[in-house]
């Protein structure tokens, strides 16, 4: 008897994901344990394995398409006791070898035929209106009058069609079937193709979330600058001892973390939040990191930060930003957070207004650092500079508690001894 892939529990909250890629498809042979699927969720991407050794018998759900918690998404057909996993067969009356093949060749036959279109360019001085051929089932749509004839080709059972007009007028191509409601395709316009891709659960939900901070906050930006000059000495004296005894970079982001956490002890009120109408206090320090991951930006946590020391701060986020480039983070790490810190200076940033990760009350921007002209006692000196950016609400952080926060982390970084007198 086959046994169900069903979509396992992956957060509280969380009652639909998306299901991403295949790693087997239907008829491949699977080990137990063994990785047969990707599911996206608004917070993270988890992997379904293979409950039993067998085939995949059937697959219910495509990429792109949406499930529910404990739905059926495919179907495992376990190996006969005793059977090499690569001699089971099909179930019976399971024809999707014979569709697969027959699917393969109508869409070669579609590919050698697109080869073969001849596609006159458009009317010089005319841009002509692209035309869609909706797949089979759907309500056609009104004819056009004064239409060429309209060549249509079907190929397998995603309903991939190849439209060709023989009149001067753009091709559009519908390639996959709806993904989660969305076609996607790409449309020539004159030679130019834009292509149609659903937002994954990531996407849609970094889009609301910074939706949600612009509508429901009061946010206001404020600057300071801050000379690296001695960070980047005392780094230099001590990389080497330090990579060489914990076995990893000594880095900036140490720095930082270790000084904001000194700035929100001066300025609670940017460690705290709104609750109705309350502000909650926290006595903690979990700090969110903001990391590009593989489907998107991730804020991934420190937990009691106040707590790590340089190494164990530099040791986390290596393994937190690892682990968000592969998608391998879990729901817990991303959960949570009283402040973020994002460094857009990776990538080359000079200056930018981060926003807030609801419902903290304060992000701080880094940046890339650049050597400029400073004054320095009475005279021109150039500088390793680094603008610093405070995005914070103002319905409970005032400007005087922004500027003082974003002081007193230039003082602990231009002098990092400040950070082991507590001064």
């Amino acid at each position: 008897m086959a046994v169900e892939l069903k979509v396992p529990t992956v957060g509280e909250s969380i009652t639909e994901v998306q299901i991403g890629q295949w790693l087997k498809g239907e008829g491949e042979t699977v080990k137990k344990d063994e990785n047969l699927v990707e599911i996206e969720t608004d917070k993270a991407t988890v992997e379904i394995v293979a409950p039993v050794s067998g085939k995949i018998s059937k697959v219910l759900k495509k990429s792109g398409e949406t499930a529910e918690v404990g739905e059926v998404i495919g179907f495992v057909e376990p190996a006969e006791a005793g059977a090499k996993t690569e001699d089971v067969a099909a179930p019976a009356g399971d024809s999707s070898k014979q569709e697969d093949e027959l699917a393969a060749k109508v869409k070669a036959q579609a590919a050698e035929s697109i080869k073969r279109q001849d596609v006159k360019p458009p009317a010089p001085g005319r841009t002509p209106e692209p035309r869609v051929i909706e797949p089979r089932g759907a309500k056609p749509a009104e004819p056009e009058s004064k239409l060429a004839p309209v060549k249509t080709e079907t190929s397998g059972d995603d309903q991939t069609l190849v439209v060709s007009n023989e009149s001067p007028r753009p091709i559009v191509r519908k390639g996959e079937a709806s993904r989660g409601g969305v076609a996607r395709g790409t449309v020539s316009r004159d030679g130019r193709e834009e292509e149609v891709v659903p937002m994954t659960p990531i996407r849609k939900r970094i889009a609301q979330r910074l939706v949600e901070a612009q509508h429901n906050a009061a946010l206001l930006t404020t600057f300071n600058e801050v000379d690296m000059s001695a960070v980047m000495a005392l780094r230099s004296e001590h990389k080497g001892t330090f990579e060489e005894k914990y076995g990893i970079k000594l880095g900036f982001m140490s720095f930082f973390v270790k000084a904001t956490i000194d700035a929100l002890k001066l300025v609670p009120a940017v460690n705290a939040e709104i609750q109705d109408t309350n502000i909650v206090y926290h006595n903690y320090f979990d700090i969110g990191i903001a990391v590009g991951g593989g489907k998107g930006l991730v804020v991934p946590v420190l937990r009691d930060a106040d707590r790590l020391s340089f190494a164990d701060i530099e040791l986390t986020i290596a393994d937190l930003a690892t682990r968000a480039r592969k998608n391998a983070l879990q729901l817990e790490e991303l959960q949570g957070g009283t402040f973020t810190i994002s460094n857009g200076g990776v990538y080359g940033s000079l200056l930018s207004t981060p926003i807030v990760n609801p419902p903290q009350s304060g992000i701080l921007g880094l940046h890339t650092i650049q050597e400029r002209p400073v004054a320095r006692e009475g005279q021109v000196v150039i500088r390793p500079m680094m603008y610093l950016a405070l995005t914070y609400d103002h319905r409970i952080v005032d400007g005087q508690g922004a500027v003082t926060f974003l002081k007193r982390i230039k003082e602990v970084m231009e002098e990092p001894m400040r950070m082991l007198v507590e001064v």
